[in-house]
């Protein structure tokens, strides 16, 4: 399965939830409610590892996503529509915030 092909199933699965994403590198970058929760990479669909991924997946081998990369969980629930839904949803309080956009100054 493609890169392409694969973020638009993690979208469907994710359906009910704000998620977008965006391409980078030849993988793409997953995020709900602005905050970074997971992608894809060479590895596949991966997820940050923080307590509630880790509860979700206890089984989930640490991987990094790219070369000297902090590692993520890889993604096992990815066929459990509901399953990784509620994951994502307990991951968000776990998460970073995100980064204030920084104001673009006009120069004249």
């Amino acid at each position: 399965m493609s890169a392409k092909d694969l973020a638009a199933y993690v979208h469907d699965q994710l359906s009910s939830l704000p998620v977008r994403s965006r391409a980078m590198m030849g993988g793409y970058v997953f995020y709900c409610e602005d905050r970074i929760f997971g992608g894809i990479y060479e590895a596949g669909f991966l997820v940050k590892d923080v307590p509630a991924a880790r509860a979700a997946m206890p089984d989930a081998e640490p991987t990094p996503p790219y070369r000297g990369g902090k590692l993520m969980l890889s993604c096992t629930l990815l066929d459990n529509r509901e399953a990784l839904c509620a994951m994502v949803e307990a991951m968000l309080p776990q998460l970073p915030p995100p980064k204030p956009k920084k104001k673009r100054t006009i120069s004249q």
